[in-house]
């Protein structure tokens, strides 16, 4: 199978690095948690080099942060700082689906299609959990990049930013109803670039990454309101 080609073709520090990356946008590391070394050896099954290999990967990515004395841990990003990339991003993606819409092969959008139909039917879609989308060809935003045969596009999205942003975009889509939101925007890109209508394909993905920016803005601002409540004093304190 080409998974398992492609799987072959990574090294053990590349497969080690997508893993971290995985448990990261998952949320079972979350940001500002310490990562222990051999506990995460153990969980994920992978030895102690690679792994080494892969966190000095993603400390060059600034998705780790190693503090003298303390160790390394997941970076903590502010809400400001996150908003604002999530901004920047719809400016960049939007002209990438532009080019997509002018540059793509019936062949490439074809397999698009393929690629949405798998994401249709995963059942965290489907009951609103959540929209999980493996990195690489399995993600209709990294397929869509691809196709603007923009090479400058392609090094500022499929970057350092690509990873930081996976972490983020996951965590926009659970919020109720937004899983299933997110996969009929994501057909309206695709069918906008099926038309050849790059104004339209433009305009359908800067619209899908505004609700995701707004749905990601709610949940911190929810999360904020939750915490406050917490740190208010008991009655009688």
């Amino acid at each position: 199978m080409q998974i398992e080609a492609l799987e072959k073709r990574m090294t053990l520090s590349d497969q080690a690095l997508d893993r971290i990356v995985d448990v990261i946008v998952r949320g079972d590391l979350k940001p500002g948690e310490r990562v222990q070394e051999a506990v995460l050896a153990r969980q994920l099954g992978i030895s102690r080099g690679p792994l080494r290999e892969a966190i000095r990967q993603l400390e060059g990515r600034h998705l780790l942060v190693r503090t003298p004395h303390i160790g390394v841990r997941i970076a903590n990003p502010s809400r400001a700082e996150i908003l604002d990339f999530f901004m920047i991003r719809e400016a960049l993606e939007g002209v990438a689906c532009r080019l997509a819409a002018e540059r793509m092969s019936v062949e490439e959008i074809d397999v698009l299609e393929s690629v949405l139909s798998e994401h249709g039917k995963q059942e965290d879609v489907k009951t609103g959990g959540g929209y999980y989308q493996s990195p690489g060809d399995r993600d209709f935003h990294f397929k869509l990049i691809k196709g603007s045969r923009s090479q400058r596009l392609s090094d500022m999205l499929l970057g350092d930013l690509y990873h930081f942003l996976r972490i983020f975009r996951y965590r926009s889509s659970v919020k109720s109803g937004r899983a299933q939101a997110a996969h009929m925007e994501h057909l309206a890109v695709l069918s906008a670039i099926r038309a050849r209508d790059s104004h339209g394909a433009e305009t359908a993905m800067r619209t899908h990454l505004q609700h995701a920016r707004l749905s990601l803005a709610q949940t911190f601002e929810e999360e904020a309101r939750e915490l406050a409540t917490h740190e208010l004093p008991l009655a009688g304190e």
